[in-house]
């Protein structure tokens, strides 16, 4: 008997030691491929940056090291690698243009897009070129390639330029068909975001705003592209009025929406002429991703900038399940994260990059708060991305500076609760019976089984106007307004960046590096390197994260449904989010 467990314990120990060498040889495995997938090369002389305008852009580029080994990383591009790249590209002797090749792309929003647009613009300053090609171009990606010196065509391609609509979906039928009716209490009159939920079509109020922002959007759109193409706006939207997205290609040529109607072949010749270099020659290209090493990392250690990427739905904690959205602002790790920072002597200033339609009320408050305290220790620079309205404009208000793009969606300060009525769906559609017992009058309350009482509606919305002008209160103090002059702004109006720098929502027009130099100045500092927050995921998160089959899914359900995943995935997590919001509608779909 003694000799068996030896040998017992000498296999177990045995098959321990193999475990452990094979994991270890897995991780040193994959560590090598992540390597090798990411190995990047400098540019070489007369070299070229190819801007390939396919897949999903976001607001920030994140390492899926899954993606990465199976060689399917396309699908995602972050907004902040592409502007470091031109920069870099700007700045390097060795790159001598950019070439811009259309694709299937899609972007997070007009903000985002003109942000690039810019940064193109900016980089033609060093007397560098852009060229442009696509087969197709899509609105977002012909408004980008129009910063290019020269846009060119495939004979029989086409270019969607038609302005812009906001398609919002009303889901009220859809829930009666299964006995679901939500019980809606809001504060705004332009508060449209429960509307997707009570009505079938937009109120008054909410096709004012969208009109006007919309307009807004549009106006900045043409005049980008007025002057980048040398034509009068008016034209551009006689253009955008004639359905000249099915126009024959030679009326492009007409009205100087492109140079010319060339093949890929022919457009590599002009490359290769504009880098003085023969047919026979390679062009020497070098990507997004070769480009990533930013010379304003280096600097004085001791004076950092930290730029806080915060984007996605505000949230109490994370949202699990097969709809669960990638990326939420979850309040208990920003605040955590912003502590930090507070407490570092190193940082001497935060930059915030927000990009938010809200959500949560109370996790609006909880990051509210800590920016509060953060900015009693340094400078806080709020830069808005494609939106940063309602919850998100809630967490920028208290900010000694704001900058938004003139495009960016912000405002909407207002509230409102949302509580579903089951009681059809148990009742009459599945037949089950409820009775009840109660210690108090209003020891049900809550209850998903039942609709509200006329009285409990009259304490909810009592609840929701304390919510409305405490929200109120904390624009007034960080905007240093007063409540009444708040109000005339308020009611859940969302606006545009533009206009909302007119009446006092925002400070300054501009993107992230506008932001970033604002910062300086309040800090007082100038030699500083940047640090980027927060840090991307481990290697192991990474990968118990991937090893989730809802991953999958949700990435396939996103690329089949397209714009219509947002609603689905809406509906899945919507018994995980807070019944008070602060957010504007759901899915606005402007295209």
């Amino acid at each position: 008997m003694k000799q068996f467990f030896k040998f017992v314990f000498a296999s177990f120990v045995g098959m321990l030691l193999f475990s452990i060498i094979t994991v270890l040889f897995g991780v040193i495995t994959i560590t090598g491929m992540i390597a090798s997938s990411q190995s990047t090369k400098e540019p070489s002389e007369n070299s070229i940056l190819v801007l390939d305008l396919s897949g999903q852009l976001s607001e920030r580029a994140e390492d899926n090291i899954i993606n990465q080994i199976q060689g399917t990383d396309k699908g995602s591009i972050g907004l902040d690698n592409i502007l470091t790249a031109i920069k870099n590209a700007k700045e390097n002797d060795h790159v001598k243009g950019i070439y811009i090749e259309a694709g299937a792309f899609s972007a997070d929003s007009y903000a985002s897009l003109q942000a690039i647009h810019n940064a193109l613009i900016d980089f033609k300053k060093s007397k560098k070129w852009v060229i442009a090609y696509g087969d197709t171009y899509t609105q977002g990606t012909y408004y980008l390639a129009s910063a290019a010196n020269k846009v060119y065509l495939n004979p029989q391609g086409q270019i969607d330029w038609r302005g812009l609509a906001s398609q919002p979906i009303y889901i009220k039928d859809l829930l009666a068909k299964f006995g679901v009716k939500m019980q809606v209490v809001k504060v705004g009159a332009y508060k449209s975001a429960t509307e997707m939920f009570t009505g079938d079509k937009m109120s008054e109020a909410n096709r004012e705003q969208t009109t006007a922002y919309l307009n807004s959007i549009w106006q900045n759109i043409t005049n980008d592209v007025s002057k980048s193409r040398n034509i009068p706006a008016g034209k551009l939207n006689q253009y955008a009025d004639s359905m000249m997205t099915l126009a024959p290609q030679e009326d492009y040529l007409k009205t100087k929406m492109v140079d010319g109607l060339l093949y890929t072949d022919q457009v590599k010749q002009l490359i290769k002429k504009e880098l003085g270099i023969e047919n026979s020659e390679d062009i020497s290209q070098v990507t997004v991703a070769d480009l990533q090493d930013s010379n304003e990392k280096e600097g004085n250690k001791d004076n950092q900038i930290a730029i806080y990427y915060a984007y996605g739905d505000i949230v109490d904690g994370t949202v699990e399940g097969l709809f669960a959205q990638n990326h939420t602002i979850d309040a208990q790790k920003v605040c955590k994260d912003l502590e930090k920072l507070s407490d570092d002597k190193k940082i001497k200033a935060v930059v915030i990059r927000i990009n938010s339609g809200g959500g949560s009320a109370y996790a609006s408050e909880q990051i509210w708060h800590q920016i509060i305290e953060l900015k009693k220790q340094k400078p806080v620079v709020i830069s808005m991305g494609g939106m940063a309205a309602s919850g998100g404009y809630y967490i920028s208000a208290p900010a000694d500076w704001i900058v938004a793009e003139p495009t960016t969606l912000t405002g909407s300060i207002g509230i409102f609760g949302m509580f579903p009525d089951m009681s059809g769906l148990f009742t009459e559609k599945l037949g089950i019976k409820f009775d009840e017992v109660r210690t108090n009058k209003y020891s049900s309350f809550g209850t998903t089984t039942r609709p509200f009482s006329p009285e409990e509606m009259a304490f909810l919305g009592q609840y929701i106007n304390r919510g409305y002008k405490l929200f109120r209160h904390r624009v007034a103090e960080g905007r240093k307004m007063t409540d009444v002059q708040v109000e005339r702004i308020a009611q859940g109006h969302v606006f545009s960046g533009q206009d909302a720098q007119k009446i006092g929502l925002v400070d300054q027009l501009g993107g992230l590096e506008v932001a970033i130099a604002k910062a300086l100045k309040l800090a007082k500092i100038s030699d500083h390197c940047l640090h980027i927050y927060p840090e991307q995921p481990s290697l192991m998160d990474q990968l118990l994260q991937e090893s989730k089959p809802n991953n999958y899914l949700s990435e396939q359900l996103r690329a089949n449904l397209g714009d219509y995943y947002e609603p689905f995935a809406l509906l899945k997590t919507l018994n995980h989010q807070s019944a008070i919001q602060a957010r504007i509608p759901y899915f606005p779909n402007i295209h």
